[in-house]
C-alpha cells in the first residue's frame, strides 16, 4: 500500500479502535437512546459510522444515487454483535478498494452522484474526516447527554 494511505489507514484505525471499545462498553438497551427528538439514537448513529466505510467508498467510485439508496437500504444493523462486524467487514473493504492504487490511480478525481469532485485520496480523506466527526458525536452523547464516559483516548 502506498505511503499516504497508510497514514490515512492508521488514523481510521485509531477512530475504529475507538468507536469499538464505546460499543463494547454499552448495553443493548443502550442503543435505542435518542438524546434529540428526530435524530439519531445511539445505535442509528453507529450503525451510520460502521456503513461510512463502504459507503463512502462506493461514493469515490462514483456510484449513482440509485445505487446508494439501494445500498443504505440493504444495512440493517440492530445488535452490538452485527454493529462491530460491520464496522470490521467495511473498513476491510475499504482497505481493499485502496490497497492497490498507483499514485496516479490515487490523484485521479471521481465524482459524486450530487456532484463533488475529489482525488481518490481526497476521498480516503473525507471518509475518515467523516468517521472522526461521527465518532466525536458518539462520544459527546454518551458523555454529555447520557452521563456515560467511555474513558477512552480518541487521540494517539
Amino acid at each position: 500500500m502506498n505511503m499516504y494511505c497508510q497514514s490515512a489507514f492508521h488514523q481510521l484505525e485509531i477512530v475504529i479502535a475507538s468507536v469499538s471499545e464505546m460499543i463494547g462498553q454499552l448495553d443493548h438497551e443502550d442503543l435505542s437512546f435518542r438524546p434529540t427528538e428526530g435524530k439519531r439514537s445511539i445505535g442509528e448513529l453507529i450503525e451510520h459510522i460502521a456503513t461510512i466505510p463502504a459507503a463512502d467508498g462506493h461514493i469515490s467510485n462514483e456510484a449513482t444515487e440509485e445505487e446508494m439508496k439501494a445500498f443504505y437500504s440493504s444495512i440493517s444493523l440492530k445488535t452490538k454483535d452485527e454493529m462491530l462486524e460491520a464496522l470490521f467487514d467495511h473498513f476491510s473493504q475499504l482497505k481493499v478498494q485502496f490497497e492497490n492504487f498507483t499514485e496516479d490511480q490515487l490523484f485521479t478525481e471521481t465524482t459524486s452522484w450530487w456532484g463533488v469532485t475529489y482525488t481518490r485520496f481526497g476521498w480516503l480523506l473525507q471518509i475518515l474526516s467523516h468517521m472522526y466527526h461521527h465518532r466525536g458525536q458518539l462520544h459527546a452523547i454518551l458523555v454529555h447527554n447520557y452521563e456515560k464516559d467511555p474513558e477512552i483516548m480518541l487521540f494517539e
